[in-house]
Order: C-alpha cells, then sequence, then structure tokens
C-alpha cells in the first residue's frame, strides 16, 4: 500500500524539491525529486514541478510508492575495493561497468557484485535497485565511488553531497587548445528542449559550477582535471562540450567520429574525499588512471 504524507507549509521561498528535502530527512533528495517528476507530489491537488516556489498556505500531499520487489541477483564479479570499513566501502569502478541495475539491464552491474561481496550489508534507502548508492557515475566513466554499507551513512553522506562538501575531482583528454590553462564554468544545465536524452545549457536549468585546470597541451587535445562543486547528471560532459572542448570518445556530445576507435569517454574520477560519516574526520582516496586512458595519453605525447 501506499503511503501519504501531508505537509502544511509554513515558510515560503523554497523550491518544491528543496522544501521537500529538508521536511523528509528519511528519504534522498534524488528519490523526492523522481516522485515529482513522476506525479507523486501535488500542491493544493495540483502536480507542480520542482522549481516551484512554495508559499504559505500551500498544502502537499506526498505519495509514496510501495517498494517494488524486484529480485536483483548477487554476482561473483570481481571489484577493485580502495577502502572498507563498517559504514562505507570506497571502489574503483572500471569503464564499461554500469552502477546500478535498471528495467532490461538487472545483472552484471556494480550493484550485483557488491550485493556479493557484502550480502546484506548495505544501506536500503535507496530500495532494492540501488543499495548502498550514494551517487553513481556514468557507465564509461571510470573511477572512485562510494557505497554507504547503513542507512546512518547514508543520509550523512548523502547530505554532504546535497550541501557540496565532497572534494570530486577527475581527469579527463579533451579535444582542442585552451587559451587559458584553468577557469570555472557555470552554466545553468538541465533537459535538452531539442532530444530528451541528452542534458543541455538551458535557461531554466539547474546551477552547475565545474573548475577546469590543463595538466598537459598536446596538438589538439589536452589532458585537464576538473573539480565539481555540483553533481548534476553528464555535467562535466556538457560544460565542457559548452566552452568547445569535448571529451574525447564521447558518444553522445562529442565529434562522430573517434580517434582510433575508443568508444566511451576518457574521463575518470580520480579523487573524492569527505568528512566520514562516524569518525568526522576528513579522508581523501585516490585511484590510479586506467589502461586505456594511460595509452591515449602516451599516443598523444608521440603525436
Amino acid at each position: 500500500m501506499n503511503e501519504e504524507i501531508i505537509l502544511n507549509v509554513e515558510e515560503a521561498g523554497l523550491r518544491l524539491d528543496k522544501y521537500l528535502d529538508e521536511q523528509l530527512a528519511d528519504y534522498t533528495r534524488s528519490f523526492l525529486q523522481k516522485q515529482i517528476e513522476e506525479g507523486r507530489v501535488t500542491v493544493n491537488g495540483k502536480v507542480q514541478p520542482a522549481r516551484y516556489k512554495v508559499k504559505q498556505g500551500d498544502e502537499l500531499l506526498v505519495i509514496i510508492p510501495e517498494p517494488v520487489e524486484v529480485d536483483i541477483v548477487a554476482e561473483n564479479i570481481p571489484i577493485d575495493i580502495v577502502y572498507e570499513d563498517d559504514d562505507i566501502i570506497i571502489v574503483n569502478k572500471p569503464q564499461d561497468m554500469v552502477v546500478h541495475p535498471a528495467p532490461g539491464n538487472y545483472t552484471g552491474t556494480l550493484v550485483n557484485a557488491l550485493l556479493y561481496h557484502c550480502k546484506d550489508g548495505l544501506s536500503g534507502i535507496n530500495g532494492e535497485i540501488r543499495p548502498g548508492i550514494v551517487h553513481r557515475i556514468d557507465k564509461d566513466t571510470s573511477g572512485i565511488l562510494m557505497i554507504a554499507k547503513n542507512d546512518k551513512a547514508h543520509l550523512m553522506l548523502s547530505n554532504l553531497l546535497k550541501d557540496h562538501h565532497i572534494t570530486r575531482r577527475y581527469h579527463a583528454i579533451v579535444y582542442g587548445n585552451f587559451k587559458e590553462t584553468e577557469g570555472t564554468i557555470e552554466k545553468p544545465i538541465g533537459r535538452s528542449p531539442k532530444d530528451r536524452k541528452k542534458m543541455a545549457i538551458v535557461q531554466d536549468g539547474r546551477y552547475a559550477k565545474t573548475h577546469y585546470r590543463v595538466i598537459e597541451q598536446f596538438k589538439q587535445f589536452a589532458y585537464v582535471e576538473l573539480t565539481l562543486y555540483t553533481g548534476r547528471t553528464h555535467q562535466i560532459r556538457v560544460h565542457m562540450t559548452s566552452i568547445g572542448h569535448p571529451l574525447l570518445g564521447d558518444p553522445v556530445y562529442g565529434p562522430s567520429k573517434m580517434m582510433w576507435g575508443i568508444e566511451g569517454q576518457m574521463l575518470h574520477a580520480k579523487v573524492l574525499g569527505f568528512e566520514h560519516p562516524t569518525t568526522g574526520e576528513y579522508v581523501e582516496f585516490t585511484s590510479e588512471l586506467p589502461e586505456l586512458f594511460s595509452t591515449t595519453l602516451d599516443k598523444l605525447r608521440k603525436m
């Protein structure tokens, strides 16, 4: 049976998704945004978008759907564990691995591997499909990911992520030469009005901020470090394309013809740092570049 939650707004001005996030601490913001998108949140009896600004006196009805039982199979898939304790697991995800199951794709994911490794020791906040998953990276992006082993750690890490208190630095190979060795991109990102499968820079999109620093410049490409201050879908890929530097190998936002037949963007989640949910101490983890990334850099240095 669905659960119904009724809220009466006492303080106006916040976006609907942010207001719900502040009021319903037992759910992650991404979960609540999904309920808004799917029409399970009404304001005074009407469905409103996430950007709707709540007004004093508004009555919000949130319908939390009954969990759907999905048989996610634990699979003995090798995973590169960088660190593990009672609260968290830090893994180095390979390129071409999906983070969590989705309709039509319930096997071979990181979650399937984690279920085998951890048995029942994963946070249940994100339900059957995404147990323990606090954030994700694209299938074709490699690198560091954090997983929560209990609900307390999951909520604390989610709040750090929401408040932009997590260090996330990526390494990438992009097209073109840079006039400036570093800079900051602040452009709103939302669903593309021309292609709903893509993200784009749109005026009414969500605020997004990325800092770039050139590590090494080649004739036609550059090796860069990218720091995320927000975590929008495809943020790095969209932001870098918007300034004329799409990622090498990006099948969606880059050139149609790929150098050396590379499939999948040259993007690696290199550094992840945050306050540990139990000790409160700042911890930071790094991962080595995958072989394809390193060999591609070697080829560029010889061009």
